[in-house]
């Protein structure tokens, strides 16, 4: 064996293989999966997964496929990190939200959270939460030259601000102390309410604040870009980048009109994002966002610090589920890492009972938990952009910040962010991306864990004390297992008026090595809409039959191979009816059996649909 000289690594004497010989070992495998015109780079395509806006994740990239540009960290455009340090001198800012209407059980809540992890507050004030006048005794005991505040208040912004500048004042605090958002957003508040009749005078309020912020208060934000108004809607990555981008820009042109200077505006503004439990497109989203902002200030002539956007993660809550709420758990855990490796300051994990109502004690633990965890075992804080370098990541941040730079144009185009929200634009594309997310969610073709998979039909529900009304009245807000868990909704309903739940019989046809693989497949997709699911096995039609009667059921599903089907599918059907079956479906693609099956469930049929359908069919009430 000839050693390679010294500082050459050891697979210098191999030839470097090359894109071409990979795609011919692929070619080879899937020609053995059956199938057909895969050659070159079609077998890559076959292997590509699809991703919003247009957005392809590809099974191999290479040191070709990095675009160029992303910079250093702390340097435009900080598409590595606003800071050149990152997050690894202190972690990122816990930031907890608290919306409880009782000041005295918010402050216990607020006090236990600082003292376990939490270093700044996330208040919602107003009708949607706290009552404004409530913030000193919310506040009391909280050290706030410590811990930043952040308001959510919608439109009484400017009250909650002058409540809190009396708190700050009263506890002897210099303005260079304190820290912190008042949480000025008009358009995020015409997103949330369609209401556009205080919009000017909201945003001249909002000027006022920031004016008082930068001549002031060195540390405090007046101004919020939440663009979760249009993730909680349904929004695309690229849809909710462009319209915080077309927020952010509405707002400089608002505050320097109203006579700030460019710089003094962008440092007035803080963003806020959705962070998904899609860890690679999350942590594009937040590289993006930074790398779009730093466009907007190089046109306006802002630099250092205030080109560098300021960024607040909070896990998503379209997301989250009321049904089987625990896997929460996992996906704000997957959400909350995605976040902050993508670079973002500040992070809030919503508690896993979000869906549910008011968290208790135990879920607000587990969500600062989940944070402390990843920064003080995991020390995911310790490395500087961990995303940076990777082929995959950068070519990713890359599109998807094309993609929302196209939508941010066509919202120019429109008149701004305002005029493209109250004259439809905004709310019809989103409406028509959610509109597409739910036929996939339909088709299960994007599974809910616990939801649409794995569905648990003996799981207690949670009881939470109900939360405060969100503001409604424009864009909605959605969830991924809304239409499962309205499903279930009537079941349970159905079981509390009649004491059993609506059933289904699934017939068994053959041995278990025959039908176990689609009787587990049909169990599955039936319970997921809240129908029990009883098995009979026999090859026999008359066994099967006389099951079925004694299941007190009066819908069927036949469960075996196609084989099976094609021998004994018909008999069973018909012997199904003859017992009484009103409905008899069969698990499997049409084809199998030409008579005496009136519907089919397999992999990508409309699974909501069918699912409704059976529920009608049984007389379970809507």
């Amino acid at each position: 064996m000839t050693v390679p000289p010294e500082g050459l690594p050891l697979a210098a004497e191999f030839p470097d293989a090359t894109r071409e010989q990979w795609q011919r070992l692929v070619e080879n495998v899937l020609r053995k999966s059956g199938a057909q015109d895969v050659s070159g780079v079609l077998a890559e395509d076959a292997l590509t997964t699809r991703l919003p806006d247009g957005l392809s994740a590809r099974p191999l990239y290479t040191a070709d496929d990095a675009p160029a540009g992303a910079g250093y960290p702390g340097f435009a455009p900080y598409v590595r990190g606003a800071r050149p340090q990152g997050s690894a001198a202190g972690g990122w800012d816990v930031r907890q939200r608290h919306a409880d209407p009782d000041a005295r059980r918010a402050n216990e809540a607020v006090l236990a959270d600082l003292e376990n992890g939490v270093t700044s507050l996330w208040l919602t004030v107003g009708e949607s939460g706290l009552p404004v006048a409530s913030l000193p005794a919310v506040l009391d005991g909280v050290y706030l030259d410590l811990a930043a505040v952040v308001l959510d208040a919608g439109a009484g912004f400017t009250a909650a601000a002058g409540e809190l500048f009396s708190v700050w004042e009263q506890r002897g605090l210099t303005a260079g102390a304190v820290s912190g958002n008042l949480g000025a957003d008009p358009l995020g508040l015409l997103a949330r309410t369609g209401d556009d009749t205080r919009t000017d005078a909201l945003l001249t309020e909002a000027a006022a604040l920031a004016e008082r912020c930068a001549t002031g208060f060195p540390q405090v934000r007046a101004l919020t870009v939440d663009a979760l108004a249009y993730h909680d809607a349904g929004a695309s990555p690229a849809q909710e980048l462009g319209c915080a981008l077309a927020t952010g820009v509405a707002y400089l042109r608002a505050l320097t009109a109203a006579g700030l200077g460019a710089q003094d505006a962008a440092g007035q503004l803080e963003f806020r994002y959705a962070a998904t439990e899609d860890q690679f497109l999350t942590i594009a989203k937040f590289r993006a966002a930074r790398r779009l902002w730093a466009r907007v200030a190089e046109v306006s002539g802002i630099s250092g610090e205030a080109a560098a956007q300021r960024q607040h993660a909070v896990t998503s809550s379209v997301m989250m589920t009321a049904r089987d709420p625990w896997v929460n758990m996992l996906r704000t855990t997957v959400a909350c890492l995605a976040a902050g490796v993508g670079g973002a300051e500040s992070v809030t994990v919503l508690p896993f009972d979000e869906a549910v109502g008011l968290p208790d004690a135990f879920a607000r633990r587990i969500a600062r938990n989940t944070q402390s965890i990843l920064l003080e075992e995991s020390n995911l804080a310790k490395v500087v952009d961990p995303a940076g370098g990777s082929w995959y990541v950068e070519k990713l941040t890359d599109d998807l910040a094309e993609a929302a730079w196209a939508w941010f144009q066509e919202i120019e185009r429109a008149g701004g962010q305002r005029a493209a929200f109250t004259g439809g634009l905004v709310g019809e594309r989103i409406a028509a991306t959610w509109a597409a997310r739910t036929a996939q969610l339909a088709k299960r073709r994007e599974p809910v864990t616990g939801v649409s998979e794995f569905p648990n039909l003996g799981e207690q529900p949670l009881v939470r004390e109900a939360a405060p009304a969100p503001l409604g009245g424009g864009l909605p807000r959605v969830r991924r297992g809304e239409a499962y868990e309205a499903l279930r909704d009537r079941s349970d309903a159905h079981l509390a008026a009649t004491g059993a739940r609506p059933k289904l019989f699934l017939a068994g046809i053959g041995g278990a090595a025959a039908h176990s693989a689609r009787s587990t497949f049909a169990a599955n997709l039936f319970q997921a809409g809240g129908i029990e699911t009883v098995l009979g096995e026999s090859a026999d039609p008359a066994v099967l039959a006389e099951a079925f009667a004694a299941s007190g059921a009066t819908v069927a599903c036949l469960c075996s191979s196609d084989k099976v089907y094609a021998e004994q599918g018909e008999a069973v059907a018909a012997a199904l009816a003859a017992a009484g079956a009103a409905k008899v479906l069969l698990a499997g693609r049409p084809g199998t059996v030409q008579t005496g099956v009136d519907e089919h469930v397999f992999v990508g049929c409309d699974v909501v649909a069918v699912l409704t359908s059976l529920l009608d069919q049984i007389g379970v009430a809507r």
